[in-house]
C-alpha cells in the first residue's frame, strides 16, 4: 500500500467517526435543549404570572427579557431607508462570497478597493464505490 492510499485510508476513518460523534452529540444536546426550553417556559410562566421581570432563588438569579428580531419581508424599503439615512450599519459586515465570486467574475473590471481574498489549495477525499 503507498503512502496516498494509507492517508486517504486513515482521512476517510477519521471523517467517520467525526460524523458518527456529531450524531451522538446532535441527538444528545437536542434532547439537553428540548429539557431547558421546557423549564424556560414554567420559568417564563412563573414571572408572568406574577408580573415579575426578575426573580431571585437560592441557586440564580432569574431574568425576563424581551428579544426582538427585525426580518424584512420589503428588502427594496429597507435598502431605501438605508439610502436615504446612510445608515449601513444598519447591516452586517460581510460579504456573501458566491455572489462575490459571480460578481467579479462578471464585472472583473470592477473589483473594489480594498477586497481581500483569502485563496487556498484544499483536499477532498471521496470514498470509491467497491466496484471501482
Amino acid at each position: 500500500m503507498n503512502d496516498m492510499d494509507e492517508l486517504s485510508q486513515q482521512y476517510l476513518r477519521l471523517r467517520q467517526k467525526r460524523e458518527l460523534l456529531k450524531e451522538r452529540f446532535t441527538a444528545e444536546d437536542g434532547e439537553l435543549e428540548k429539557a431547558m426550553a421546557e423549564v424556560e417556559t414554567q420559568l417564563l410562566d412563573t414571572l408572568n404570572a406574577s408580573n415579575s421581570n426578575s426573580m431571585s432563588t437560592n441557586s440564580a438569579v432569574i431574568i425576563r427579557t424581551v428579544r426582538k428580531r427585525y426580518m424584512p419581508s420589503n428588502w427594496p424599503a429597507v435598502y431605501e431607508l438605508i439610502k436615504k439615512h446612510d445608515a449601513y450599519g444598519l447591516l452586517e459586515k460581510r460579504v456573501h462570497n458566491g455572489n462575490m465570486k459571480d460578481f467579479l467574475e462578471e464585472h472583473p473590471d470592477e473589483y473594489p478597493a480594498g477586497m481581500n481574498v483569502d485563496s487556498k489549495y484544499a483536499v477532498t477525499v471521496r470514498r470509491k464505490n467497491q466496484g471501482e
